[in-house]
């Protein structure tokens, strides 16, 4: 079994509140679980209104499969958010 973990640094320019910035991120979050069935969640930078950061984890028998995953995860974050990816990285269990 590989367990794989993406981890996710975001700006978000847009967000002038906490409000504005869990909207965005729970947008994001419920697109990914929906698309990927991945646990996402926000473990750093809570009560920071333009920074967070996201760990997405996967696991399967192959790790070319779980490579794939957070792989297309990665590009849909670097397109399809509100904001920009400062650093991310993938790392294997």
């Amino acid at each position: 079994m590989v367990i794989g973990v993406l981890s996710l640094e975001f700006f978000l320019p847009a967000c002038r509140s906490l409000k504005d910035k869990r909207r965005i991120v729970l947008r994001f979050k419920d697109r990914v679980r929906g698309r990927f069935n991945v646990a996402v969640a926000e473990v750093d930078f809570q009560d920071v209104w333009q920074r967070t950061l996201l760990a997405v984890v996967t696991l399967s028998g192959d790790r070319k499969i779980v490579d794939q995953t957070l792989r297309k995860i990665q590009e849909e974050a670097e397109t399809g958010l509100e904001g920009e990816v400062v650093k991310s990285g993938i790392c294997y269990l």
